[in-house]
């Protein structure tokens, strides 16, 4: 919750994979508040399609293919979002994916890199493509999405990905204190396991689903509205002395 009523009537974020799972409730969530919203996708469709959902409650939003391993995709959503709504108060760089789940011996050099260009290189591009304008305009809020595992390292199924997080974790704390004097915050958020389709396309076993469950005290996955919620806290004026921390959401559970 801002201090300031209607605090994000008429800011802009943008959100990449907001065609599914967080990236869409989040989206969701800042229009309620009354942000503009533009939403990049990966599917075209499914970016239209949530930017649809909200202009027909009476929101402004606009929906992008963005294949975020590409930096001139990249690139042209931050200059769409400015064109369209005049500015970029925030970024949430919520794409990414595990690729496929894999033993340490069974990672093969393509799954490698393909996981850090999804997950870590995109990040890379969607910082460089907006701080410019945050720092022309005197201020703004990124916040990436990293992910317990990095924590845990995730061994016998994701070091890949893990090791992808731990880049986004590491990223996000130098580009916040380089640029924290200028008005610039940079956070990431750390989530255990969450309830969308990130798992299944993972081809993560029904037998691994149920040891991520019985790991966190809570006994279920977090929904991805609870994810979104915590984004508009950290973008919030009631939220502006934080930055370059990676905030963890998981029910506790993920650390041992």
């Amino acid at each position: 919750m801002a201090k300031t009523p209607e605090y994000f009537v008429g800011k802009t974020i943008v959100i990449s994979g907001a065609g599914s799972g967080i990236g869409r409730a989040t989206a969701q969530i800042f229009a309620r508040e009354g942000a503009n919203v533009v939403c990049g996708d990966i599917d075209r469709n499914a970016a239209e399609r949530t930017a649809n959902q909200i202009i027909q409650k009476g929101g402004k939003a606009l929906g992008l293919v963005c294949d975020v391993t590409k930096r001139e995709q990249v690139d042209e959503t931050v200059q769409r979002a400015i064109e369209a709504f005049g500015r970029v108060n925030f970024e949430f760089n919520c794409a990414g994916a595990a690729g496929r789940r894999a033993s340490f011996l069974e990672i093969d050099e393509d799954l490698w890199d393909k996981t850090f260009e999804v997950n870590a290189k995109s990040i890379y591009y969607s910082m460089q493509a907006v701080l410019p304008h945050m720092l022309e305009q005197g201020g703004g809020v990124i916040v990436n999405v990293a992910s317990m595992s990095h924590k845990r390292g995730a061994p016998g199924s994701s070091i890949h990905y893990a090791s992808a997080k731990g880049a986004v974790v590491s990223m996000t704390l130098g580009v916040a204190r380089e640029f924290a004097d200028r008005g610039i915050r940079c956070l990431s958020i750390s989530p255990g396991p969450v309830r969308t389709a990130f798992q299944e396309a993972a081809n993560t076993s029904p037998e691994l689903m149920e040891r991520f469950k019985n790991d966190v005290p809570m006994k279920r996955f977090a929904e991805p509205e609870e994810i979104g919620e915590l984004v508009l806290f950290m973008c919030s004026d009631a939220c502006e002395y934080m930055t370059a921390d990676s905030v963890y959401v998981n029910g506790g559970g993920g650390w041992r």
